[in-house]
């Protein structure tokens, strides 16, 4: 990022930074979601088994996805915050650190997914079909998961700077070329033979490498403040240290959504696999819904990260204001959508009768929260951004999984399955109720929140 760039996210007015910073970022995210929409459409199409073991595969992509945005917001919160204070030799030994980090966790999923794969799968698909669909799926994304890590570890690292567009660049060409590759490996179009569901691995696959390999590209041969340099590179624990101090949390914050699909999973699939496909569906739009929302938290946070390493308390409370307006009304569609339009939504995933029925309530109820999330969604990114990522985990706790999953358990003995969906809009007001209290409190005690910088 050159000079100019960290000035005007010091000096340039919220709102028009924000547009900046953060329209490429929900359009990259936006399209993102498409990745996994588009698998389920086109194996929906393959039938319900085939949608249930994609389903079922979702959590460990997500677990994968989790780590490595996890990290990356770790990543970025530290560089901005270094660039924010004017210390670019911390910064730049920054980026050498996250590649190391990037090539150790691809190296821990392989071990671990083919340690744990077919073990996961033998205890949540109850026919021959789902299991081996799922663990063919699951093992191409998990063993070339390096492209997901070493991608998404590249893209913090631009948007720490500032530098939004590329990233949105690479993640919808990636996105579009998975797309086009779904049908072709799926249904063995133009001579390509029919791989059904591991099809659609592998197209999700070649998407996040070729992504990478545009990012990398673009690093390497251009210019940049932040640089990768081996020759003064020295490795520090307290750089890691800084990185996971955000990451961890950030991390598992995302993890908990994986963790509560899988918790549900269990109880799901004694109730019936369309039970487990209409949440997979639920999971999927309701991620498209919170996409462009995450793309909006991605522009946000070098904003707060640099300004509260520069100490300006009033440009921090602006960009809350302004961003958490434009969440809610992001929020607002998803909610209209699934409360008119469920029946359509459902349709393109090929819904049986049954499905259908089940799924038009399934969607209006669990949809009830979506305003009260993007309360939560914002003031954690602002914690992610000062580097208090353990209070960003507090918020998710509460979000999904202190709340949905004892009520879920107590409400589908007593209520049935529609229990268990109530549960969701409840722990989203909960969760909102939580993030003001803690937002009040920082208030009072962060000194950069107290002082007036105006």
């Amino acid at each position: 990022m050159e000079k100019t760039n960290q000035n005007q996210m010091g000096t340039k007015p919220i709102a028009s930074l924000i547009f900046t910073m953060g329209c490429p970022p929900i359009v990259s995210m936006f399209v993102q979601s498409m990745y996994n929409i588009v698998d389920s459409i086109f194996v929906a199409q393959l039938g319900e088994n085939a949608l249930t073991a994609v389903s079922l595969a979702a959590p460990i992509q997500y677990i994968l996805l989790a780590v490595s945005v996890g990290v990356g917001v770790g990543i970025n919160s530290y560089i901005s915050r270094n660039l924010g204070a004017d210390n670019i030799n911390e910064a730049n030994n920054t980026v050498t650190h996250s590649m190391i980090l990037a090539l150790a966790h691809s190296l821990l999923f392989i071990i671990l997914g083919l340690l744990f794969i077919k073990p996961f799968f033998r205890v949540y698909a109850n026919n021959d079909a789902i299991f081996s669909d799922g663990c063919s799926y699951t093992y191409i994304v998990v063993l070339l998961s390096f492209s997901l890590f070493f991608q998404l570890t590249f893209e913090k690292v631009f948007q720490a700077t500032g530098k939004m567009l590329l990233p949105t660049i690479s993640q919808i060409i990636g996105a579009v070329l998975n797309i086009i590759l779904d049908p072709i490996f799926i249904f063995g179009w133009f001579g390509m033979p029919k791989l059904g569901v591991t099809g659609a691995a592998i197209a999700t696959v070649i998407g996040q490498i070729v992504s990478f390999l545009i990012l990398i590209i673009f690093f390497i041969k251009h210019d940049s403040v932040l640089k990768i340099d081996l020759k003064l590179f020295k490795f520090d624990w307290n750089i890691i240290k800084q990185i996971y101090a955000v990451g961890i949390p950030s991390a598992l914050m995302i993890s908990i959504s994986s963790i509560l699909t899988i918790a549900l999973n269990s109880v799901l699939v004694k109730f019936s696999n369309t039970a487990v496909s209409i949440y997979g569906i639920y999971y999927r739009l309701q991620t498209f819904i919170t996409m462009p929302v995450n793309g909006l938290i991605q522009g946000i946070r070098p904003i707060i990260g640099f300004n509260y390493g520069a100490k300006d308390r009033g440009r921090i409370f602006e960009t809350l204001k302004i961003s958490l307006i434009v969440s809610a009304l992001l929020m607002l569609i998803g909610l209209l959508l699934f409360m008119f339009i469920p029946r359509q939504l459902l349709s393109m995933f090929n819904a049986s009768e049954n499905m259908m029925n089940l799924g038009i309530q399934t969607l209006r109820i669990m949809s009830l929260g979506f305003l009260f999330s993007a309360i939560s969604f914002i003031i954690s990114a602002m914690y992610e951004s000062i580097g208090k990522g353990t209070y960003s985990l507090a918020i998710s706790l509460v979000r999904q999984c202190i709340i949905i999953i004892p009520i879920s358990m107590i409400f589908y003995k007593t209520i049935g399955l529609t229990g268990i969906w109530i549960t969701f809009p409840v722990s989203e007001i909960a969760a909102a109720l939580v993030c003001l209290w803690m937002f009040i409190r920082t208030c009072k005690t962060d000194e950069v929140f107290i002082k007036n910088n105006d």
